[in-house]
């Protein structure tokens, strides 16, 4: 098979089958692969093992990709790939480049003219969306809220103006250890009118979703978000 950079999709969470979430497609590209480019080597060799390969996983070269990783490091990532190998580029979760830095290296990969091959598989803030009953004509993804609180209620309301006036639904997450203080923020900032989903656990037997206005959501015993993956979608419904 030809060099290329194959950007492949994984799962939303730990399940022991990936048949039900990734398409055959997805095994066929894993096989052919030289070497995989991850987020870390731990992630990377767990996601070889569920996958056929053309020599034992334990075998198969991973190279690492995080938000730690200098912009130049990709012309090395790369290297690879230029002397006619085939490598993947895998995320933690979900699909490549959403929310995470392989976005810069696909920019450097068309910048040398290297093909760049994409699989269909979950993305969480997508399912979220479908899931939610908000609209779908519109909307923004926004990635992670920022972390200092003073911050993170700002960027909540700039959230709610901007789908008030666009009418656009407005997806966003936090860290897993932060969801609980994200929710109390929405709660304690947004207008009782707005409508408030939060979807977690997607794809898992565990999974949730819940779609109230705010002045439903304060009556309510609100859900434990802590440590779970969690997709936050808002609409001013004003």
């Amino acid at each position: 098979m030809s060099p290329a950079l194959l950007l492949l999709p994984n799962l939303l969470g730990e399940l022991p089958q990936h048949q039900f979430f990734l398409p055959a497609s997805v095994d066929q590209a894993v096989e052919s692969i030289d070497g995989l480019i991850a987020e870390s080597e731990k992630a990377g060799r767990r996601y070889l093992g569920r996958f056929q390969t053309k020599r034992p996983a334990r075998e198969i070269p991973i190279a690492l990709l995080n938000k730690n990783t200098p912009d130049e490091d990709c012309d090395f990532l790369l290297e690879p790939i230029r002397k006619g190998e085939r490598w993947g580029l895998v995320s933690d979760a979900g699909l490549p480049c959403i929310a995470d830095p392989g976005y810069l290296l696909v920019r450097r990969a068309r910048q040398l003219g290297i093909s760049i091959q994409t699989f269909t598989g979950p993305s969480a803030f997508v399912m979220a969306l479908i899931l939610s009953g908000l609209p779908g004509q519109s909307f923004s993804f926004h990635g992670y809220v920022p972390k200092e609180p003073g911050d993170r209620e700002k960027k909540v309301k700039e959230f709610e103006n901007n789908s008030i006036r666009t009418n656009a639904t407005q997806i966003f997450m936090d860290a897993p250890h932060r969801n609980q203080h994200t929710l109390e923020t929405l709660l304690n900032t947004l207008q009782d009118s707005t409508l408030l989903c939060a979807a977690w656990d997607l794809t898992l037997p565990s999974q949730g979703i819940v779609t109230q206005p705010i002045r439903s959501w304060k009556k309510m015993p609100l859900p434990n978000l802590a440590k779970k993956n969690v997709v936050f979608l808002l609409h001013g419904n004003v």
